[in-house]
This record gives structure tokens, C-alpha cells and sequence, in this order.
């Protein structure tokens, strides 16, 4: 604990120290001139110049950088991360206690941010800087029996913050003999303690005692439990530190989310919380991506990592492709995205068709070339979907693509007046097929696929289980090998990678849907939904109309893109390894 040594403790009008006015007028550090502010006006409060400033002139001398052309560098303190350190460190607040030899009230001082919440884009070193603090505060508090923890969304997550601890302790001049490593913490040895590697469950994480914990992207926590109990667990301690660091994430993530803008609200003086230190670098919410101001405020270790040249090439390939733009915006812009977003540009939909009218000679053209199927069933009165995807091969330059769809005949004029769509035209011109009654007949389906057996050379398919038991029990009737058709579940664990795949092939012109207008028609209507990672997969109920073709390509894809021996499958769940 230090000593109070300001006169002008909990003056909220003192002058700014050197080292943050030449910052003040700087719209990125912001917060840290807000941060100041807040901490003088705390009754008691001080700032410990001496010790901000060693810690600040020794952090070099200990730290080693870890990764890619920095590796074994002097960690040098880059301006954003120079003000975290010395508002950590630096501001000292006084604390009632009582001597535990008298019993009598005594008055100390210790740090007066008991929490750090930091938002930054990736590459912008965070990873590596809140490992470093917490090997810093766990050293210099030098605590016996000291408690450190790192966690995150899961063990494996957590991990990778540790990693960087133990490279730091590892290549330090004055930690790396003083340390011991284990697969799952650091443990010092004058200290009899160190840091625990935990996992993701909230389970087990009572009875700890921690001094310092670290906490990485917040964004995919799935809940605040781990946090709340370590906090609750610091009970004991006069100085305890939690230091938390994310990038932004899905907006439907409420955990993440929610701790935003709780920091957004302290940062802006809504909620009164003068322990946690908030640090925001964030683009506005309504900066145009292509913003290269914007990305300045976001990225306040610009040209250094990322580079200007990276981010330029990033958005470069993120325009004119939605699912693109909005990873660019979490990622690099520090901007929340929503779960879903609009998939396909229907430009370069449509530079995938040379010739627009190709989709009818296809069948011709293509028979007895190698070949890839998938099949969406849909329930009894919607749009019933069968794609071929054909691979670059003998006689076959691109990726190319064959559709069938089917609809009750009897929905037929229902569907073209209620929904809009020009279901009879599409009949005329042959894009789209009817059977009778109203409900899809399924024995048409599997007269087709027989078809496309027996005319292309077919090595695998897939299908979507739901609604299409009978329809593969017939298959199975009619002697189609079993192992020919596997299930695909419509998650972001089977049609992630395939997504990907198929997204590259259309952007990147190598796929050739000869122009089929329905297919045509739902690459407009699909939206993909983002995972926890932005991982993604078209999502049937939340695009604005059917997607049915663009799901199976997916799934065809998918299988055209996997040797046979990793189509593996998981409990109920069939899984597609790319």
C-alpha cells in the first residue's frame, strides 16, 4: 500500500500531468482524459507520479514482445497502453481498515482502479498486453501465496492469453528464473503462487481467492457467473486487479453486449463505478467501413499492427460483399454487428453466368461428368430443391451448377398472388416443376435423383434430415447405396466451411449457375447468421424468402470439398470436416 503524497488530493481541477496533456486534445484518448477527471474528484484520492513512472521506465526492461517480427523485442510501452499502465497503477485511494495485531481502525492506501474494461479491434496487441499486466501486477504486489486466474469463453480460449504469459516470463530478465511452468498456469516460486489456467464452466470456481484476474473476449462469454464469483472471492484483499480485454462481437450475445455498455456508461459518466477504468476504441456506429479516419480511432496502434496496407486490402475485399463488410466492421472498426446479415451481391451473382440461359443446356452438357448432389425437402406446400454441382474437370472449366425445384400445382396461383413471385412464369420457361395436389409429391423427387444417378457420374450427396426420412427410405427401396447420401444438419458446425467455400467460388467467379432464374431469385432473399467467431451459414428463417437452392449448392459444395475419409459423423449431428 502507498502513502499518500499529493497536496492536491481529490482536486478535480488540477492541471493535467505532461504525459496526458500531450494527449488531451486527441479525440482516441478521450477516456483517459475522463479517467483523470474521475479519479481526482474521488475524495482522498492521489496520484503516485513516482511509482506510475518506474513502472513505466522498467516494463521494457522485463518484458520481451512474443510473436511474428517483434519476437524477443523490448516491449516498449506503445501511448494507449503507456496511459492504462500509469492510470493503473498510479492512482491511489484510501482504504478503512483494521490492524490486525490491535484491532484498531488504521487508514491505508492502495489503487483506486480495482477493474480495467478494455475494447479494441484485433491486432492492435491486446492479447499480449493483458498478459503482460497481469505478470506485472502479480510482481510487483509479490503477495505470498498469491491467487491468479485467467479465463475466457472456454479453456482453450483462456489458453492462448496464458500462452503469451508464460513467453513473456519465459524471455524476462527477472522473471524467468523466478518462475515455474506447468501446462496450466506460472507458478512463482518466492511467492508460493501464480496464475491458474480456468475453464469456461462456472462450476468449481468458488472458495479462490484471487489477486489478480485476467479475463479475455468478453464479447463470447457466455456468462457473467466466473467473473462475479472471482470478484466475490477478492473479499481478502487490499489491492486486487481484474483486467478485462475484448474486441466487439453479435450484438444478440446479451452477455458481451451487456458489458459494453455498461462500459459505455461509465466511460460517459452514466454509471457511478470510479474502480473500473474504461477504455473504448471504437469507430462511430454510423462510420462508413471505407473511413480511414474511422479506422484511426479504432486502431490506435495503426501502422505498426495492424498496417495501414492490411486494413486498405481488408475493406478493398470486403466491398460489394455484406457478410464481408460486417466482419470488417467488428473486427477491425470495433463496431457490433447484428446476428444476421445479407450474404450475396447480386452483381456477382450474376457475373457467375457468362450466359444467362446456360441453365437449360447444363443437363446435356454435362452428363456422365463427376458430380456432387444435395437435396432440401421442404414441408408439404413450399419450394422443393435438388442441385448437381460439378467440380472443375475433362470438358468442365468452372464449377458448375444444375436446379430442380418442385411446388404443389394446386398452390400454384395462391402463391403467385399472396406472395408476389412469378411462380407461372418460371413454370413456362421450365426453371420450376409442379406436382400434383397440394403438397409436394416426393416420389417426383426421387424419380429425379434417380435420374441424376443413372445420367451423371455421382460420388456424393447430402440432404437435410428433416421431412426426408421417406424420401431416403425410398432411395434406399429402389437399391441406392446407403452410404451415397449423408445427413447435413443445418448449423454453422456442418455448412460453415461449405459457406465459406461457396462464397469464394461466387465472389471469385468460378462458379457457373448458367442463370437459373429461382436460383437467382433466393441468392437476393439469403441472409447468413454469425456464430460467437462470425462463422456463418445461411439462415432459412430469417431470410426474407426462400432459400432453398442456395442451402443444398451449400451443402453440395460442402461435399465436394471434403476427402471421404473426414466426413465424420457426431452423435446425432453429421459433420463435415473441411
Amino acid at each position: 500500500m502507498s502513502e499518500p503524497g499529493s497536496p492536491d488530493a481529490g482536486d478535480n481541477d488540477a492541471p493535467l500531468p505532461s504525459w496526458l496533456a500531450a494527449y488531451a486534445q486527441d479525440e482516441i484518448y478521450e477516456w483517459a482524459v475522463l479517467a483523470w477527471r474521475r479519479a481526482a474528484a474521488v475524495k482522498g484520492a492521489w496520484f503516485d507520479e513516482r511509482l506510475a513512472e518506474g513502472v513505466v521506465r522498467e516494463w521494457p526492461e522485463w518484458a520481451r514482445l512474443t510473436t511474428d517480427r517483434f519476437a524477443g523485442m523490448p516491449f516498449v510501452l506503445l501511448p494507449w497502453q503507456e496511459l492504462i499502465v500509469r492510470l493503473l497503477v498510479g492512482w491511489m485511494t484510501p482504504s478503512e481498515l483494521l490492524d490486525p495485531i490491535t484491532h484498531k481502525t488504521t487508514i491505508a492506501y492502495g489503487r483506486l482502479f480495482r477493474r480495467l474494461l478494455l475494447w479494441i479491434p484485433r491486432k492492435n496487441g491486446k492479447t499480449e498486453f493483458l498478459a503482460a499486466l497481469g505478470l506485472m501486477f502479480m510482481a510487483m504486489d509479490a503477495l505470498p501465496k498469491c491467487e491468479g486466474y485467467v479465463f475466457a469463453r472456454d479453456e482453450d480460449q483462456a489458453r492462448v492469453t496464458l500462452e503469451r504469459m508464460k513467453s513473456i516470463a519465459a524471455n524476462s530478465p527477472s522473471l524467468k528464473n523466478e518462475t515455474i511452468q506447468h501446462r496450466s498456469g506460472i507458478y512463482f516460486r518466492q511467492l508460493l503462487g501464480g496464475f491458474v489456467l480456468l475453464t469456461g464452466a462456472a462450476e468449481g470456481k468458488h472458495g479462490k481467492m484471487p489477486s489478480v484476474i485476467v479475463g479475455d473476449e468478453i464479447h463470447e462469454w457466455r456468462s457473467l457467473s466466473i467473473a462475479n464469483t472471482l470478484r466475490q472471492g477478492t473479499g481478502t484483499r487490499l489491492e486486487p486487479i481484474e483486467l478485462y480485454g475484448s474486441t466487439t462481437g453479435r450484438k444478440s450475445n446479451l452477455i458481451g453486449y451487456g458489458v459494453w455498455e455498461e462500459t459505455l456508461g461509465i466511460l460517459k459518466g452514466h454509471i457511478h463505478d470510479p474502480n473500473t477504468l474504461p477504455v473504448v476504441f471504437a469507430a462511430p456506429p454510423d462510420a462508413a467501413f471505407t473511413d480511414e479516419q474511422a479506422w484511426r480511432l479504432a486502431n490506435p496502434t495503426l501502422g505498426l499492427s495492424p498496417t495501414i496496407d492490411y486494413l486498405r486490402r481488408e475493406a478493398h475485399l470486403a466491398a460489394n460483399n455484406p457478410r464481408k463488410e460486417a466482419e470488417f466492421r467488428c473486427y477491425h472498426m470495433n463496431q457490433w454487428v447484428d446476428e444476421f446479415t445479407r450474404w450475396l451481391d447480386i452483381r456477382k451473382w450474376d457475373a457467375c453466368a457468362p450466359d444467362k440461359t446456360a441453365w437449360k443446356r447444363f443437363p446435356a452438357e454435362l452428363r456422365g461428368k463427376r458430380a456432387f448432389g444435395a437435396f432440401d425437402v421442404s414441408s408439404t406446400r413450399d419450394v422443393t430443391a435438388l442441385t448437381w454441382l460439378f467440380p472443375p474437370q475433362d470438358g468442365v472449366d468452372r464449377w458448375r451448377l444444375i436446379a430442380r425445384f418442385w411446388v404443389p400445382e394446386a398452390t400454384l396461383e395462391e402463391r403467385v398472388r399472396d406472395d408476389r413471385v412469378p411462380y407461372d412464369r418460371w413454370v413456362e420457361m421450365g426453371a420450376l416443376e409442379t406436382t400434383p395436389g397440394d403438397y409436394v409429391d416426393q416420389n417426383y423427387v426421387l424419380r429425379a435423383i434417380l435420374e441424376g444417378q443413372s445420367e451423371f457420374d455421382v460420388e456424393r450427396g447430402g440432404f437435410d434430415p428433416w421431412n426426408a426420412r421417406k424420401l431416403i427410405a425410398d432411395l434406399h427401396e429402389q437399391g441406392v447405396d446407403p452410404d451415397l447420401w449423408m445427413e447435413m444438419r443445418q448449423g454453422i458446425l456442418t455448412l460453415g466451411e461449405p459457406s465459406k467455400h461457396f462464397e469464394r467460388l461466387v465472389y471469385s467467379g468460378q462458379l457457373d449457375h448458367g442463370g437459373h432464374p429461382i436460383l437467382r431469385w433466393m441468392a437476393g432473399n439469403v441472409v447468413v447468421r454469425f456464430d460467437e467467431n462470425l462463422n456463418f451459414a445461411p439462415a432459412k428463417k430469417r431470410s426474407r424468402e426462400k432459400i432453398d437452392g442456395i442451402v443444398s449448392t451449400v451443402m453440395a459444395v460442402g461435399l465436394a470439398c471434403v476427402g471421404e475419409e473426414q466426413v465424420i459423423s457426431t452423435g446425432s449431428d453429421a459433420l463435415v470436416v473441411l
